[in-house]
């Protein structure tokens, strides 16, 4: 009896500093997925439903000669969020404070959620950025007018930005398509990552808030890389 009490104590025991070190028995919790070959793993980034402007529309929407107020630089160089905020219509409905990004762009590109086509009526493809070539159109209701695009809506493709040197560490190419896997409560793996690698990028995974809210990411989370 003494042996059997000796050894139910010790369980209690060991079941207490499991607790105490913020994890249930049985959690599971998952050690972030190595970045191949010893690389720093790959910071992620969620995007939210926005736009760029061209020079044209901007002034159409905000007034001749307005300029974009910065409020937070972004991890791409020179890329920034505003403080401009505008109204996207659709046949079916409106999306109010869709933020606008910077800096200017040769042409207005909207990027929605898929979620967001339903609400709006119109059926954006999952493209790669500055690909707007027979996508669909919005109106754009700013502060000092209404722009008409007769294209340049999108979903955009989830993808990993990074340098050239970088691609060839992690043993990949520009263009190329990859999935990456991620671990946790909701794991799961997500196929056609596109590989954006050249000068101006940083190293980052684009996934936007439906994909991250799919599979519980945050910009804390890390992933497996799978050519």
């Amino acid at each position: 009896m003494a042996q059997d009490y000796e050894a139910l104590l010790k369980q209690i025991l060991e079941m207490a500093s499991t607790y105490s070190n913020g994890a249930a028995p049985g959690a599971g919790a998952q050690a972030p997925a190595p970045a191949p070959s010893g690389l720093e793993p790959i910071p992620v980034g969620i995007s939210n439903r926005h736009l760029h402007l061209s020079q044209a529309d901007m002034d159409v929407l905000f007034g001749p000669g307005y300029e974009l107020t910065k409020i937070k630089d972004l991890k791409q160089p020179g890329q920034f969020a505003s403080k401009e905020t505008v109204t996207i219509v659709g046949p079916k409905g409106s999306l109010e404070k869709v933020r606008v990004l910077g800096p200017i762009r040769k042409a207005t590109q909207v990027e929605l959620l898929l979620g967001d086509s339903f609400k709006l009526g119109i059926k954006p493809p999952t493209r790669m950025s500055g690909d707007l070539a027979g996508t669909p159109g919005a109106t754009i209701v700013g502060p000092k007018g209404t722009v008409v695009l007769s294209e340049g809506v999108i979903v955009a493709q989830r993808h990993i930005h990074m340098t050239a040197a970088e691609a060839e560490a992690y043993g990949v190419t520009n263009g190329q398509t990859v999935s990456i896997e991620f671990d946790g409560p909701r794991c799961g793996i997500l196929g056609n990552v596109a590989i954006r690698a050249g000068e101006g990028h940083a190293l980052e995974c684009h996934v936007d808030t439906e994909e991250a809210n799919a599979l519980a990411i945050t910009s804390d989370t890390t992933f497996k890389l799978i050519k």
